[in-house]
Parts: C-alpha cells; sequence; structure tokens
C-alpha cells in the first residue's frame, strides 16, 4: 500500500510562489488573518493527521467496507475514533464564521486541508465533507433558531449530515423528484419518500445525522421551481440541545460498489419524516446551489487527492524495480537490470501524472482564492465581478477536466507496476476504483460539459469565455519576448485563439441545429481543460523561471520548468483530436435509428 506523505514543497509552491496567499489573505475582510506561519502550522498539522490517522485506515476501510443489518450501518475500524478526533481538533469548524461558531478562516485554507485528508483517505473523509451540507445550507437560508439547535453539535463533529437530493427515476434530473413535503400544525413539515445514493445516510458514527433534503411541498409547481429544502434530523432535538426522538427516516439498505468501500451509500426512506423548512417555499435550489458548487469543486478535489496519490505510489515504485536495460546502456551496471524511472514509457506515464496533478492543484487552489474574493473580497464591484465570472465559468471545467483526467493518472499508476498493480496488496488498484466514482458524483462529465456549453458559454453570448480568453491574452503579451517560455506562449497563445473561433462556429451551428451542442459538449469542455491547464503551466513556469534567474539552485524549479515543456508537447496537442470531433457534427451521432443499436 503507498504510504501517502503530503506533497508539501508543492503545495508550499503553489500558495506562496504562485498564488502569493498571504498577500492575498490580508487582502479580505470579514474572515480571520492569517500569516504564513499559521498558515503553515495549520497545513502541517493537517499533514501529521492525514498521514499518521487516516492513511492507516485507507486499506482497513476497502476491505471490511460498511455492513447494513437490521437498519443499522456499521463503519470500518477506526473511522469513528479518527471522526472525532477530527471534530475535536476544530478541522470541521475551520471556514465556518467566527460569528456562527465557527474560526473564520477562508474557504480556500479548508482545500489545502480536504486535498491532504482526501489522498489519504478518501471513503473517510466523505464523511465529514457531507457533514459541510447541512452546514452550508444551515448558513445561506437557516434562520437563527435553526443554526443554533443544529451548527454547534455540527460543528465539533458530535453530529454529522448528508445531502438528500437524488431519487432513483430522477437521476441529476431533481425537477422530477417525488418526495413530498405536508404542512404539519405546528409548522413543521411531514416528509415522505425515498433517497438514493446519499453518502453517510447511516452510520455508527456519530450520534445523530442531520440531512438537507430536496422535497416538493404539496400544491407546489411542477418542475425546479416547486422544490423546497428542510433540514430533517435523525433525532429531534430537545430545548437543550440533546438528542430526542427518533425521527422516522431510515435506512433500507446501502450499495455495493466498485469503490470508496468505507464510505456508506445509503437508500433513505422517509416515512413521514419531521423537516424543518430552510429559507422560503419552493426556493430550495436557490439555497442549494451554493451547496452544489462547493461540492462540484470539492469533488474536482478528490480528482486531484486521488491522482496524488497514485503518483506517489508509481514514482516510488518506478525508483526501486529493477526489470531490463536502459536502450541506452546500463545505468545500475552493478544490479540485475535498471530501475524502470529509466525506461521513456515509464516516463511517459509519471509525466502524465506530474503534469496532471501539479496542474490540478494551482487550478483548485486558484479556484479556492476566487471563492474567497467573491465571499470575501474588498475590490470595487467590477473586480468581485470578474471573480464570480470566472468561479462561475471555470467550476465546470474543473468538475470534468480534473476527475477525467485523474482517472487517467490513476491508471497509469496502476499500469506502472504491471501485473503488480492488479494485485490488492499495492494498493494501486484501490485507487482506481476509488477514483471512478469521481465522475459521476455532482453531474457526470456530460451534465458539466452541457453547463459548460449551454449556460456559461452561450448563455452569456459568450462573455463568460472573453472574461478568461483575455487574462490569457494579457499573459501571453506581456510574456512572448521571454525566451524561456515564448515556444509555451506561443502554443497558448494559438488555442486561446482557436477556442473562440471554435466557439462561434459551433454557436452557428447550434442555430440550425440544437443537438449540434450536445454532440460537441464533452470534446469542448475536454479541449478547455487542456486550454486552462496550459494557461496554469505557463504561469508556473513564470514563476520558476524568475526564481532561477534570481539564482535558485534548487533542483525543484527546473523540474516545473521541464514539467511545463512536457505539458505543453505532450499533452496540449490532444486539443486538436477535440476539435475535431467538435466540429464534426451531430450527424455522425444522431442518424443510425435507435432500432440499429442491436446486438
Amino acid at each position: 500500500m503507498p504510504a501517502y506523505k503530503a506533497p508539501l514543497r508543492d503545495m508550499q509552491f503553489v500558495i506562496n510562489d504562485l498564488l502569493e496567499m498571504e498577500q492575498h489573505y490580508r487582502s479580505l475582510t470579514g474572515c480571520t488573518e492569517l500569516s504564513a506561519d499559521t498558515l503553515n502550522a495549520i497545513i502541517e498539522s493537517g499533514a501529521q493527521f492525514s498521514q499518521e490517522v487516516l492513511a492507516p485506515l485507507n486499506r482497513v476501510g476497502d476491505e471490511q467496507g460498511c455492513h447494513f443489518e437490521n437498519g443499522k450501518v456499521t463503519t470500518p475500524d477506526g473511522f469513528k475514533e479518527a471522526f472525532r478526533q477530527f471534530g475535536a481538533d476544530g478541522w470541521q469548524s475551520l471556514s465556518v464564521p467566527e460569528s456562527e461558531g465557527g474560526q473564520g478562516l477562508p474557504s480556500s485554507v479548508g482545500m489545502i486541508v480536504n486535498e491532504m485528508t482526501g489522498s489519504a483517505n478518501w471513503a473517510w473523509s466523505m464523511y465529514t465533507g457531507l457533514a459541510n451540507a447541512p452546514i452550508t445550507c444551515l448558513l445561506a437560508g437557516g434562520s437563527t433558531e435553526q443554526k443554533a439547535t443544529y451548527l454547534p453539535r455540527l460543528l465539533t463533529g458530535e453530529w454529522a449530515g448528508t445531502m438528500c437530493l437524488t431519487e432513483a427515476h430522477c437521476g441529476s434530473d431533481v425537477g422530477l423528484l417525488k418526495t413530498k413535503a405536508t404542512l404539519n400544525a405546528d409548522g413543521s413539515y411531514s416528509i415522505t419518500g425515498t433517497k438514493i445514493f446519499i453518502s453517510g445516510g447511516e452510520q455508527d458514527i456519530t450520534e445523530n445525522i442531520i440531512h438537507a433534503v430536496l422535497a416538493r411541498i404539496e400544491g407546489a409547481p411542477k418542475g425546479t421551481k416547486g422544490i423546497s429544502l428542510f433540514i430533517v434530523p435523525k433525532f429531534l432535538v430537545n430545548d437543550d440541545g440533546s438528542c430526542g426522538d427518533r425521527n422516522p427516516v431510515n435506512c433500507g439498505a446501502i450499495e455495493k460498489k466498485m469503490g470508496i468501500k468505507g464510505s456508506a451509500t445509503c437508500v433513505m426512506n422517509f416515512d413521514g419524516a419531521k423537516g424543518f423548512l430552510l429559507g422560503e417555499e419552493n426556493e430550495g435550489l436557490k439555497i442549494m446551489f451554493e451547496m452544489m458548487n462547493q461540492a462540484r469543486i470539492g469533488t474536482a478535489l478528490q480528482g486531484l487527492s486521488l491522482g496524488e496519490a497514485a503518483y506517489q505510489g508509481s514514482l516510488t515504485y518506478a525508483k526501486e524495480r529493477l526489470q531490463m536495460r536502459s536502450l541506452t546502456g546500463a545505468k545500475n551496471p552493478e544490479g540485475g537490470a535498471d530501475p524502470i524511472i529509466v525506461h521513456p514509457d515509464v516516463r511517459r506515464m509519471l509525466l502524465t501524472q506530474k503534469a496532471f496533478v501539479e496542474g490540478s492543484r494551482a487550478f483548485l487552489y486558484w479556484l479556492g482564492q476566487l471563492v474567497d474574493e467573491t465571499d470575501f473580497g474588498t475590490g470595487d464591484e467590477v473586480s468581485k465581478k470578474e471573480a464570480e465570472d470566472l468561479l462561475g465559468f471555470l467550476t465546470p471545467i474543473a468538475k470534468a477536466f480534473v476527475t477525467e483526467t485523474a482517472f487517467e493518472s490513476t491508471n497509469h499508476g496502476l499500469q506502472v507496476f504491471g501485473g503488480h498493480g492488479y494485485i490488492a496488496d499495492h494498493g494501486m488498484e484501490q485507487i482506481v476504483r476509488d477514483t471512478r466514482i469521481s465522475m459521476v458524483y455532482e453531474g457526470t462529465t456530460g451534465i458539466q460539459a452541457l453547463d459548460l456549453i449551454g449556460r456559461k458559454v452561450m448563455g452569456s453570448g459568450g462573455e463568460l469565455l472573453r472574461v478568461f480568453t483575455k487574462r490569457v491574452h494579457k499573459f501571453c503579451e506581456a510574456n512572448k519576448e521571454n525566451p524561456a517560455l515564448s515556444p509555451m506562449v506561443e502554443k497558448l497563445a494559438e488555442v486561446n485563439r482557436e477556442w473562440g473561433e471554435l466557439t462561434v462556429s459551433l454557436g452557428e451551428k447550434a442555430m440550425q441545429n440544437a443537438d449540434e451542442v450536445g454532440a460537441a459538449s464533452v470534446d469542448y469542455l475536454m479541449y478547455s481543460g487542456y486550454v486552462v491547464f496550459a494557461y496554469i503551466w505557463a504561469r508556473m513556469a513564470l514563476v520558476a523561471d524568475q526564481k532561477i534567474n534570481a539564482g535558485s539552485q534548487d533542483a525543484f524549479y527546473k523540474a516545473k520548468m521541464l514539467t511545463a515543456k512536457f505539458y505543453f508537447d505532450r499533452l496540449l496537442p490532444r486539443t486538436k483530436a477535440h476539435a475535431a470531433a467538435l466540429l464534426s457534427g451531430a450527424e455522425n451521432l444522431m442518424t443510425l435509428p435507435e432500432s440499429d443499436f442491436a446486438f
């Protein structure tokens, strides 16, 4: 099993050199001041918890899984104790405002910690991640009384939570949900219906579970306009904050899954359970929207976390495993064979992993900054609007592209091990299985692609795309004379221009046939992701070049430059295939009659 070690050197590069986080935090208001020393202490403490407490439980969770009997779920050994320690140490309340009982730190700090806990043990981290669902909903739409009732114990980790959106017949189309809410005489509601795929819906870790539930009040409009949001506790809460009567919400089954087996994925039955409306009737999605955006970025973080875990495992193995001789002569003449890291194809896989993982880290940490700016920024309205536009445009790219490339990376990690990668003892096949769900969670790649091209690009008349491409253009103009960067900048400028041309062409086709949007959407998103990563890697290369020119002898910066070159030479050319595919049109997809999809 790979021994996880937090990648502190690369994290510090992104935080300090690339994003200048300390200066960023000084520009925020409404959150606790955060110095570089304090941030370093938080990260190092999070690394220690992840490495020493969570990583040893990762294989335990996969081998033991969760067990369901008589409506009760038993989680793997050690999960409960780790969850309690996480809460007691204050991690759950890190990015909650001080006025609501939290520590008031920007959400980007929580993202950094969550990367490490996720790499160490993603299945376990699902329980803490889902505890944030009712917290976020309460902060967005809860009354003073509701927040006082639920937040204190959610923030200490005494209670956990879920988000209950999905139903068997509707999947991501929540407008079709059937769960009903009936008003009671005391102002509460009776919630009746069944939700599926509810992570942590039942567990033996906490004494109470607070469910955030979407339901339709009787007489409400059909579709998404008639959806309301409710808090439904497993145990009703007494006036003194203790657990009272059992609410009729029960787990009917847990799913047998491909991966993340330590996380209980539940079928939840609400049989007239007492629920409490958050916000106004029929405005549940407005409150839920903030949580869903966070969840999409959180799922992208799953890709980063597990991609990092796979890279660490394959890199360690490639340095130690002796097999065959180098094509250019023995590199380990005293041994019977050379370490496989000398072979070009193994290096291709390792560099692909490295480029995607480090690119994902820089990209997602930057999105964390944008979230901070939208929540706590002190800039003018134009600056805040730009941050909001960038965040809205980039979120579907982050969720889909980072998870797609993470799955590729984890498969490379398994492949480096050869046949040993397929064996459970080495832990690589678990990482592949645990990563696969990330492309499905919070809307599949196809749904994210439609959101990007339909709502964000076409829906804004191309304005959101231009907000980003203008930024890229300014970067290219500023750095085109830099001899170390000019080959990268030239390629970046080319795909940046082509991106706009492809969008115009696709828009013209879509005016004649709306299916053109759906047919091109995933290729368009993947093209977009490669361009975004090119911009990110060019920025990292610029910083590394500046450090080298300033006299740094740190090999880390040279490695950044070489990895950036690999990205532009080997991975960015994939845009050509995606461009050709998205321009090929809808006809090659839609003309085959349904009856001819035969077997």
